[in-house]
């Protein structure tokens, strides 16, 4: 059986950990026959500079027909001063939108090799495995109204919507539930509610979600307690599910316990399971072309489209084992560099990925 596979470099250092996460692909397509076919399309500032639009109606057309999608990153300062509807942003948000990626998945593992890498002590995070479920196509990313106004006084006003819908809420709750059901049987269901009547209605809605998934510990959090929480003592979480914009910068927090972002890959489904895999960094325009990005989260965002779109549980494992392995030859990217190991570039890293698999 054949399977479509469109990757998306982007912007920044985008196309380095593409590169390298194409390889181990073809690695694994190898190996294990997946049947895989790749394609590349432009998307974000890469698209701006040679289509006008973030976002081309035929890298849109490969995104719907592909079974899975490999993003790298977009955005960066060449394209800042650009109005809003032509920021690289929206080319992302695009897909999503159009693809009715509702649901991003996001780890958060510390790598025991990684435990002295991490901003906390490693008692406090030693173990760490957290997954953060974030409602991607809602909220106030893309809530309406929206802009800038002018005031009758003349001041300006920029104003944004926070909404969701019940059966968006239920949609996301849902997912939450499974998965929590498949690890330890606990979800955390952030919001602010004492401030929010959005998430009034978002609490309301995960309660009555525990009827069907009796087996399931529910509990709550306000997001700032949240925030609190996981520096204080992350490991008392196992599934966390929040919305939009609390997702965003919940699972960013996340990364840095696990000792670097650039560790950290997400994947955003779709009802259908299919997929956009991407890692959780930026474009990290400050260092692209230079050949020192850690591309290990674009490889394990692979890993997991594997896993979650293709069904391929077997060569997902390979590939996360591999990445485990070169953790222990001590290889590591600037980002994730300590005491007594070696520093080494994106490809090889790659390489060692390679040759590990």
């Amino acid at each position: 059986m054949s399977r479509n596979i469109l990757l998306l470099p982007g912007d920044g250092i985008g196309p380095e950990i593409v590169a390298e996460a194409e390889r181990v692909l073809a690695r694994v397509n190898d190996r294990f026959s997946l049947g895989l076919n790749f394609e590349q399309a432009l998307v974000g500032g890469a698209a701006l500079d040679a289509c006008d639009t973030p976002l081309p109606e035929d890298t849109l057309a490969k995104a719907r027909q592909a079974d899975a999608i490999l993003l790298g990153a977009v955005g960066g300062p060449k394209w800042d001063a650009l109005p809003m509807a032509k920021r690289p942003e929206k080319g992302l948000l695009g897909l999503r939108s159009s693809l009715e990626l509702f649901a991003n998945l996001r780890p958060a593992i510390l790598y025991p090799q990684l435990a002295s890498a991490s901003s906390l002590k490693p008692d406090v995070v030693s173990g760490l495995d957290i997954l953060i479920v974030r409602e991607l196509t809602g909220g106030i990313y893309f809530g309406q109204p929206r802009g800038v106004r002018h005031l009758e006084n003349g001041e300006r006003q920029g104003y944004n919507t926070y909404a969701y819908t019940e059966s968006e809420i239920r949609r996301i709750g849902r997912v939450a539930f499974e998965a929590a059901r498949q690890r330890n049987g606990k979800l955390c269901s952030v919001d602010k509610a004492n401030v929010l009547e959005v998430t009034v209605l978002w609490r309301e809605v995960m309660e009555d979600l525990t009827r069907e998934y009796p087996d399931v510990a529910l509990s709550h959090m306000y997001v700032d307690n949240a925030a609190m929480q996981l520096v204080r003592a992350p490991k008392q979480f196992d599934v966390i599910v929040t919305g939009n914009m609390f997702g965003d910068i919940l699972s960013d927090e996340a990364a840095m316990l696990t000792g670097s972002i650039g560790m950290l890959p997400s994947a955003s489904l779709n009802s259908q399971k299919q997929g956009m895999y991407e890692p959780c960094h930026g474009s990290a325009p400050d260092i692209a072309g230079q050949g020192i990005a850690n591309p290990l989260a674009t490889i394990l965002s692979a890993a997991m489209m594997l896993r979650y779109s293709l069904g391929e549980e077997e060569a997902a494992n390979a590939i996360e084992a591999a990445v485990s392995q070169v953790l222990d030859q001590g290889l590591r990217t600037a980002d994730i560099l300590s005491e007594g190991t070696r520093k080494v570039s994106t490809r090889e890293m790659g390489e060692a990925v390679l040759a590990a698999l």
